[in-house]
């Protein structure tokens, strides 16, 4: 008769092995299919942490990093801009408010801050708090939520501290301190390939003048080609311009962007992966 305890443990080893198969193939399978379980969505990964952001989120903290670098201002200040827009409209773009409070900030025009419909423009909402905010003395070296409050005069300035530590992580992705940092997933969707240069016009408008933006400008006026490329002086700000691309992807229909050796897939959702042929002096968009 055959050995019963040899063959119990042969299927026991069969099971195992093969658990062990399906279960990477399943981690696998689940990575690649997470765009289509959980829809669009944002991740921004810093020191080992990560923080899920929606895809509107993900594009305003673009935004404001981008207008940022346009003033020339340190990463302190995305920070304090972050924590406010957390505190105030867990960054989202919102139409309403207290009193005529509107937007990502909750800035009011009654108090000479905008339009309404300008306040609802986060390039321009984010370029009036800074406006504000170089102008509070010492800000750098004040504690996130008291450089937040001298801008705001909230009603509870102490509200704006429990997003430190967050806004200080998502600074670090966005701003590029961080590289290949900020990546983000989308359902399929169409693309829109007369759409990049549109991309490549709005980002000159948050970012200011980068490197080369004459060619970005003539590119913008006169390409019909699929895929174009920003210029930028240093590696922090092409991942900040990089980040900024990513988190507007599905708006501008871009696909693909190339950087510093690495490669991001609208369709991937695996985030960063090596592209030892991506350029390290541009942003490659397509």
């Amino acid at each position: 008769m055959p050995n019963t305890g040899a063959r119990r443990w042969r299927t026991l080893a069969l099971t195992t092995v093969t658990a062990l198969i399906l279960g990477f193939g399943g981690c696998v399978a689940l990575q690649r299919a997470k765009p289509y379980l959980l829809g669009d969505g944002c991740q921004v990964t810093v020191s080992g942490q990560a923080i899920q952001l929606d895809s509107e989120q993900a594009a305003i903290a673009a935004d404001i990093a981008g207008v940022g670098y346009r003033r020339g201002l340190p990463r302190a200040a995305v920070t304090v801009a972050y924590a406010t827009a957390l505190q105030e409209s867990h960054m989202h773009n919102v139409g309403y408010g207290d009193r005529d409070s509107i937007g990502i900030f909750q800035q009011r025009p009654s108090q000479g801050w905008g339009t309404a419909s300008e306040l609802k423009d986060p390039v321009y909402a984010a370029a009036r708090f800074f406006a504000a905010l170089v102008k509070v003395r010492g800000y750098q070296r004040m504690p996130v939520d008291h450089a937040a409050q001298a801008v705001q005069h909230s009603a509870d300035g102490g509200a704006y501290e429990k997003y430190k530590q967050v806004a200080k992580l998502l600074s670090a992705g966005f701003t590029g301190d961080a590289s290949h940092a900020v990546w983000c997933w989308y359902t399929p969707y169409p693309t829109h390939p007369g759409m990049v240069p549109a991309a490549m016009s709005q980002l000159s408008r948050t970012f200011g003048r980068l490197t080369g933006r004459a060619a970005i400008d003539t590119a913008v006026a006169r390409s019909t080609a699929p895929a174009l490329s920003v210029n930028v002086p240093r590696a922090q700000t092409g991942w900040a311009v990089a980040s900024w691309s990513v988190a507007h992807a599905k708006a501008y229909g871009i696909t693909n962007v190339r950087y510093a050796g690495y490669e991001w897939l609208a369709g991937g959702g695996r985030g960063w992966e090596h592209d030892p042929r991506a350029p390290g002096d541009g942003v490659a968009l397509s």
